[in-house]
């Protein structure tokens, strides 16, 4: 099989492929990414020699570079996005250029070349905003209500792949997850920025109150469900894809991270809270697990503590994605919300 992957060099891109190849060293794996600030071929230089995976630099956005990568593919894993909320508020044209027009240019190359599956990997945050005191999760027949740029965009994207579906019959499947979290991580998202920081002597930024509560999925346990969806799921449906947390909130999760590294909660720096901050994620992962026996593996605590781990094994790493434009983004994203 020859699988077309974008965006993966990022985060959840470049996990999925490392993932595949030790699944399916017998497949051709083709990454399709631009190289933005959050794409680093570091992740992936194991098997940048591995004569069946392949690389090219391409923008979704560009019709002719998507139509010439797409030639002879099977399957499409789109990963490829901008997907920090922080980012969208500052520049929410650049979101709705990738996120959105850019999935239409891929499905229309789809189209073209016949491709056998499209997968579209999404959001559980194109679903809104659940109360602090709502018991309620996210499944597949909630409601859309974005609330950011970022996942305003998303829930465009989503709405075309299924269009695609409609109109043109092109066979697709989508999974919208929860929070990732794990190794090769950009250090903009809390985890990631809570563990470097720390490292660094550095204070945690945490906005509002803190109690901000999200669904926390190891990035290893994602991957097992875009395979499973790939392998196993049905065409044209929607699969939520959770962890195993339970309500844990952002000022907690910082706390963990604190205690694990030994430092006490002088790190925490309340600053001003994001415009329309969704308040509590949750997802409600039944579906995929009653139709495809897909369910998390990889626990909260443990998988928090490994990651920390990584993190401190892989400093040059982290160093220099946390060097240059980072640090500009950074000293602009927080200094504007104090």
């Amino acid at each position: 099989m020859r699988l077309l992957v974008t965006g993966g060099a990022g985060f959840i891109g470049s996990n999925f492929i490392l993932y595949w190849l030790k699944q399916y060293p017998q497949d051709k794996i083709i990454n399709f990414d631009k190289l933005t600030y959050a794409g680093n071929l570091e992740n992936l230089e194991e098997i940048e020699k591995n004569p069946s995976y392949t690389f090219i630099q391409g923008d979704i956005c560009d019709a002719r570079q998507v139509d010439s990568a797409m030639k002879g593919i099977d399957v499409v894993a789109h990963f490829a996005a901008e997907s920090h909320v922080d980012r969208s508020i500052m520049e929410p044209a650049s979101f709705v250029m990738t996120n959105t027009a850019g999935t239409q240019v891929l499905l229309d190359a789809a189209v073209k070349n016949k491709v056998k599956k499209f997968h579209h990997v999404s959001t559980d945050e194109v679903y809104g905003s659940l109360d602090l005191n709502n018991l309620s999760k996210f499944n597949e027949q909630t409601l859309y209500d974005p609330r950011s740029p970022y996942s305003a965009s998303k829930a465009g994207s989503d709405h075309l792949v299924r269009a695609y579906h409609a109109t043109f019959g092109l066979p697709i499947t989508i999974t919208n997850c929860s929070n990732n979290f794990g190794p090769y991580q950009f250090p903009e998202k809390l985890i990631p920025l809570a563990i470097t920081n720390i490292l660094e002597g550095k204070k945690v930024p945490v906005y509002g109150d803190g109690l901000y509560v999200r669904d926390w999925l190891y990035v290893e346990d994602h991957c097992r469900a875009i395979d499973l969806v790939l392998q196993k799921g049905k065409i044209g449906e929607t699969y939520c894809v959770g962890g195993l947390t339970e309500d844990i909130n952002n000022l907690a999760i910082i706390k963990k991270i604190l205690s694990l590294l030994g430092k006490d909660e002088e790190f925490i720096e309340f600053v001003k809270d994001r415009p329309g901050h969704d308040r509590r994620y949750a997802v409600d992962w039944s579906k995929i697990k009653n139709e495809l026996g897909w369910e998390p593996a990889h626990n909260f605590d443990e998988w928090l503590e490994k990651t920390i781990e990584w993190y401190k094994t892989h400093v040059s790493w982290w160093k220099r994605v946390k060097s240059g434009e980072y640090q500009e983004y950074y000293k602009k994203q927080y200094n504007m919300l104090q």
